[in-house]
């Protein structure tokens, strides 16, 4: 028994000291956290139509840059409703490259306006929202116009 308790020691000393050896992982981080993505980096996230005659202008652009280590795929594009039409890029972004959302709104739609852009992606977080906003007003009548006459 005496001579068992040194050689159950030696063995155990030896096991730890293996273990001790064995090669650290690299990184503390998860495979998803190595996981490259690309990042959309707006100039602004809303756009302001200001205040607008009826039937003028629709379109909008929202202009991004893809600041991350991946390709860009924007899969979708939605208006919060049938009034806010979006345009996309179909074809990929490259790290370090622009591209711009193009959005037309229904400006014969009288009153202040906020409407959402939802956009699907393939970034680390996928949905992403814009917002436009605005006020349209009523075009002028013909008869708010003065006459250039002397009026007789």
């Amino acid at each position: 028994m005496k001579k068992l308790f040194p050689f159950i020691a030696l063995m155990l000393f030896s096991l730890n000291y293996m273990n001790a050896q064995t090669e650290a992982p690299a990184s503390d981080t998860s495979v998803e956290e190595q996981k490259q993505y690309p990042v959309m980096e707006f100039e602004s996230v809303v756009v302001d139509y200001g205040v607008i005659e009826q039937d003028s202008d629709p379109y909008r652009y929202f202009e991004f840059t893809n600041t991350g280590d991946a390709p860009l795929i924007i899969t979708n594009a939605k208006g919060s409703c049938g009034c806010t039409v979006p345009t996309w890029p179909k074809e990929a972004i490259a790290p370090g490259e622009t591209g711009q959302i193009k959005v037309r709104y229904a400006t014969n739609r009288l009153n202040k306006f906020t409407k959402s852009i939802t956009l699907t992606t393939n970034e680390k977080n996928p949905t992403r929202k814009l917002t436009i906003k605005g006020e349209v007003k009523p075009k002028p009548s013909e008869e708010a116009i003065p006459s250039s006459g002397s009026g007789f």
